[in-house]
This record gives structure tokens, C-alpha cells and sequence, in this order.
């Protein structure tokens, strides 16, 4: 049986949460602009049991506000993981079958360390100060957590939206460490119009008067207008014009519209509602960062980008949904060109839905028959 920490969650679940420090004063993360980061601790949470053969492991990356905390319900939370209806006891990623390993990422703000850190040459949190990071770093960072928890290949690595860019560069830069990935949601180069959006969000941060040139934390204020507001914006991407209408429509918010500047329609409402949450789990800072990843995220552009993947090939699935605008299902076809074009062996779905983006984590049906199905073959594979 292995370890349940978790009072609250079910024994099946087999949940244990932890920090470990992966790299040190002495072993320091060099990332990939050559700069050295140390320390660097990380979060991260594990469901269900290894296996003795250490062959039933699957990795989650999380996506851009995510974090460790995927599945169950620890003491103390509001609500399960961001992923609870996907991953646990016979659901599509069955824990009673997998062990599940999710942890927060490299410039993160829940656990795992990241530009709100402290930096140790200076006493203060990092700020600014705080390197710029690529999609490789979290590689390398997670690919240091594998080795700490004795996996040395992992049956699948499984990601939605910044997540499945993770996992694409993961499958990209080291094929060697799994047999099958999937990527949901996800896309190998943004768009103008995507980085248009992120950029919005980063200037009504660093354009609030409370941020303070990043040095908000060690000056004792929040820039939570511009955070709030970047919230709102991307939340407003993250819906389908269709989810929008079936949930608000044009209703008023107190029963009547009554014109003035103020929260006069629902939908209002809802945005004040997302950007006001926010506030209470994720940090400015964090959400510079790691936006920043995703805008400069461009792996197929060296010619030889997919010749290790070619030498060491992995079975890949992709899932995309029509009413994604943010990442439209054009962005998963990219990426099946590019995989099938260098013969990879590459499922792809494209899944109906109305809810947009925010689809992949949603309880579809189809969706979770596809990625149960593509798991049980893996399964047979490993068997």
C-alpha cells in the first residue's frame, strides 16, 4: 500500500504531496540562456502506486495558472485538483492502474521556485532579477524530479495547453525518457494574435502602479489591478463566444440593466468574479514569466528538430476542440504535420465541444473515452 498522507482523500487514491530540493548551491540549474539558478526546490504531488517494474508512471504537466495539486482533495481545499475529473480510481488516467506524478513548474508561484522566491544573494525575493526561462528548463527541471523519484522512462507524458507544449518539447529533446505522449489543446508556435493577448495581460501588470519595477514583494504592495484585469482578459479567451451566450447571454446582473459604468450585465460580473479569485492563488510575477516561455516557444524551427524523436520514436495522440479560438484545432494539425511527416506514429482527435478552451478540462465524454482508450493500449504496450 502506498503511502496516503491525504485524511480526506480516498485511500485509492494513494496521494502524497511534497518539496524536494533538486538542485543546490554545489549542482545549480544551468538553464538554457546559460544562466546558473540555485536553489531550486519543486512541488510536486503523486497518486496511485508504482509498480515493481517501475513501468506504470505517467507524468502531468499542468498548464499556464495550474500546479501540483491535480487530483483528490487535500485537507483544507475549497475543491479537488484542476484535473480531479480526469485523473483518479476508474476514471480515464486510472490511479488504481497509474502512478500519476504531477508538480508545479520552474517560475511557478505554488510550491516550486520562481521569481517570488528569495533570491540568496540578496535576502529579497528575486523580482526581475529572476531569469528568463524556455520550455527547456521545465524539461530539465521534471526530467531531475523523475530521476529523484527513481523513473528512469515514463509509460506517458500527458499535458493540456502550456502543458502539452511541455510535453512536446519533452518528447522532442529527449525521446529516450517515454513511450507515449499526449498534447491537448496545445501548439507548437503562437500566434501574433496569442502573444497579442499575453502582452496585454503583462503591460496591465507592469503598468500598475503598485508593481513597483517587480519589486512589489519586498515593498509591501500588490499590483492586483493589472493582475486582475490580465486575468480577465485571458479568461475571455479561454470560452467560446457559444459558452459566453449559454451562460450569460445579455442578462443584467441585479435583474435589470440600469446604464452607467458600473457591473451592470452578468458577464461582468462573472469576469470581476475570475479576476478577483485569482488574486488569492497565483503571482504577477509568475505570470510574466511564464507567458513570456510560451510567446518564444518555437520547436520544430531547427532543421534538425525532430531527428532524436525520429532515432527514438514515441507514440503520440492529439486532441484538439472546435470551439478552441486560443489554440484552434490549425495549431494541433501543425504539430500532427510535423510528427507525421517525419513518420512518427500520430493519433489525432478533434473533439466537439462549446465551451472553447477550457475544454481540456472539462468532463467530455468523447474527450475521456479517447485519452482512456489511448492509455489502455499503452497499458497492453507495457504489459
Amino acid at each position: 500500500m502506498c503511502p496516503n498522507p491525504f485524511l480526506n482523500v480516498t485511500e485509492t487514491l494513494n496521494a502524497v504531496s511534497a518539496t524536494v530540493r533538486l538542485f543546490t548551491s554545489e549542482d545549480p540549474l544551468t538553464l538554457a540562456s546559460g544562466a546558473e539558478l540555485a536553489p531550486v526546490d519543486v512541488a510536486y504531488e503523486t497518486y496511485g502506486c508504482l509498480n515493481s517494474q517501475g513501468s506504470n508512471a505517467i507524468f502531468v504537466c499542468h498548464a499556464l495558472t495550474g500546479d501540483a495539486h491535480a487530483a483528490g482533495l487535500r485537507p483544507g481545499d475549497r475543491k479537488p485538483g484542476w484535473w480531479d475529473n480526469l485523473i483518479g480510481p476508474e476514471k480515464a488516467v486510472d490511479t488504481d492502474s497509474w502512478f500519476v506524478v504531477c508538480a508545479n513548474i520552474l517560475g511557478g508561484c505554488r510550491g516550486t521556485t520562481g521569481p517570488s522566491s528569495i533570491n540568496p544573494a540578496t535576502g529579497e525575493p528575486y523580482g526581475l532579477d529572476f531569469p528568463l526561462l524556455a520550455m527547456s528548463d521545465f524539461v530539465k527541471v521534471h526530467r531531475r524530479l523523475g530521476q529523484h523519484l527513481g523513473i528512469s522512462r515514463w509509460a506517458v507524458l500527458l499535458g493540456g495547453s502550456l502543458g502539452g507544449m511541455q510535453v512536446l518539447q519533452w518528447t522532442l529533446s529527449h525521446p529516450e525518457d517515454s513511450d507515449n505522449a499526449i498534447i491537448i489543446a496545445a501548439s507548437s508556435r503562437l500566434t501574433a494574435q496569442n502573444i497579442a493577448f499575453s502582452a496585454v495581460g503583462r503591460q496591465a501588470i507592469m503598468r500598475d502602479s503598485a508593481f513597483r519595477g517587480g519589486r512589489f514583494l519586498s515593498e509591501g504592495t500588490l499590483p492586483a489591478k493589472g493582475l486582475s484585469v490580465a486575468r480577465m482578459l485571458a479568461h475571455i479567451t479561454y470560452l467560446s463566444e457559444e459558452a459566453f451566450s449559454a451562460k450569460f447571454g445579455r442578462s443584467a446582473q441585479s435583474g435589470k440593466l440600469d446604464p452607467g459604468f458600473g457591473i451592470d450585465f452578468a458577464v461582468e460580473s462573472y469576469l470581476e468574479h475570475q479576476g478577483e479569485a485569482f488574486l488569492e492563488r497565483f503571482d504577477a510575477l509568475s505570470y510574466l514569466y511564464l507567458t513570456r516561455v510560451m510567446d518564444y516557444f518555437d520547436p520544430f524551427a531547427p532543421a534538425d528538430a525532430l531527428d532524436r524523436l525520429v532515432a527514438d520514436p514515441v507514440k503520440f495522440l492529439l486532441v484538439s476542440f472546435d470551439s478552441d479560438w486560443r489554440f484552434d484545432t490549425g495549431h494541433s494539425r501543425r504539430i500532427v504535420q510535423h510528427l507525421e511527416g517525419a513518420g512518427l506514429p500520430t493519433s489525432f482527435r478533434e473533439i466537439h465541444s462549446p465551451w472553447g478552451h477550457d475544454s481540456f478540462l472539462l468532463d467530455l465524454p468523447d474527450y475521456h473515452a479517447v485519452i482512456r482508450a489511448f492509455l489502455e493500449r499503452a497499458a497492453r504496450q507495457e504489459s
